[in-house]
């Protein structure tokens, strides 16, 4: 049985991302080569499934579900004609499936389905939704029990083919990108709907460069398993890189998913060799990279020669690097990261952060 955690919705974790993809097979492929994630579960034509296919991909605490239409004029071959490649489920495990909907509805949540169970011989799984921003949405999972691959519908990937090893472990947080003017009523949205607490506030003071500037809030649960970072653009001489994904996103979305790991070195490493690019670094942010931060356990020769980032809070210290997009839009991309104590998310980091974006932006002519 999961821990009992102190929430109103007894929200336990995240239980799977679930990314609406033009081609679930090949976007398996992709992230299982190059994130490391293995292929465990299917639904599609051969289960039954008439409508869409879905591999479900993990390693250890990470669980992605890629989904895709298999017939024309389907709303998600519609949501993948509007948004490319995205994230549309933030799946949350829960004691209670349909007592959480109900908290969420009655806290002001809009409904997207209600309470519904599923079962097979491995157990029973009940699904609730509830809307977020833009066409992002959060579904209740409650799976006490269930000892199957996935859910009923699934069946298990058998013949595995062999991941690259990457070291990924779990979700660190999840940042999702809103329209100017609408973080606060997002961050009013996980406070009063879901019970969330604010964890920090970074401005256009706090996070801005010569071109550009976004305001940040992070926001989580009470166990802090679940954290969710709301960016809105600032004001700024140039397009900001929110204001970008917003553009090619065609709306509010989830930006970007940061994946903990123990080795960040090891990781970038591993990534790296698959195929992932990562945003490139000067070498000035390393000068004097132990006066700034402190003593670290890491040789700054080796995180300069893989462009990771350092910053130091009162509880620790924190590695972190983020990728280019995983698309051909440049919308979703992902953040590895290493906490040595820190629970922050790298405010030392970012003007170099932006900056380094900034210049894939350039290149793209979207600055």
């Amino acid at each position: 049985m999961t821990p009992h955690t102190p929430d109103p919705l007894d929200l336990f974790g995240i239980d799977y991302v679930e990314l609406y993809v033009s081609n679930a097979r090949q976007a398996a492929h992709f992230y299982r080569s190059t994130l490391g994630l293995t292929p465990v579960a299917y639904a599609g034509l051969e289960t039954g499934l008439r409508d869409r296919t879905s591999y479900v991909l993990q390693r250890r605490n990470v669980r992605f579900l890629l989904t895709a239409p298999n017939l024309p004029g389907h709303p998600i071959g519609d949501h993948v004609a509007r948004h490319g490649d995205g994230v549309r489920d933030i799946a949350l495990r829960v004691r209670d499936a349909a007592a959480a909907y109900r908290a969420a509805l009655s806290n002001g949540a809009t409904g997207v389905l209600g309470p519904t169970a599923s079962e097979d011989a491995h157990g029973s799984v009940v699904k609730a939704t509830i809307a977020a921003y833009g066409d992002t949405v959060h579904s209740f999972i409650e799976r006490d029990g269930y000892d199957g691959p996935f859910m009923p519908g699934f069946r298990a990937i058998s013949e595995r083919p062999p991941v690259p090893e990457t070291g990924i472990a779990a979700i660190d947080h999840i940042v999702g990108n809103v329209d100017l003017g609408y973080m606060e009523q997002w961050v009013g949205y996980y406070r009063d709907v879901l019970g969330f607490k604010q964890m920090v506030h970074f401005d256009d003071k706090d996070i801005s460069t010569e071109y550009s500037a976004l305001m940040s809030k992070v926001m989580q649960n009470g166990s802090g398993k679940i954290k969710f970072p709301i960016n809105e653009p600032a004001e700024g001489r140039k397009k900001s890189q929110i204001a970008e994904f917003l553009e090619y996103y065609g709306g509010p979305g989830a930006q970007h998913i940061a994946l903990s790991t123990g080795d960040i070195c090891a990781t970038v490493d591993a990534l790296r060799a698959a195929g992932i690019p990562f945003n490139n670094v000067p070498s000035s942010y390393y000068d004097d990279l132990e006066g700034r931060v402190g003593r670290i356990d890491e040789s700054r020769a080796a995180l300069q020669e893989r462009g990771i980032l350092v910053d130091r809070d009162e509880e620790g210290y924190l590695l972190q690097i983020f990728s280019q997009p995983l698309q051909d839009r440049p919308t979703l991309f992902v953040e590895i990261i290493q906490r040595k104590g820190s629970r922050g998310f790298g405010k030392g980091n970012f003007r170099a952060l932006f900056e380094s974006i900034e210049r894939e932006q350039e290149k793209r002519g979207n600055l």
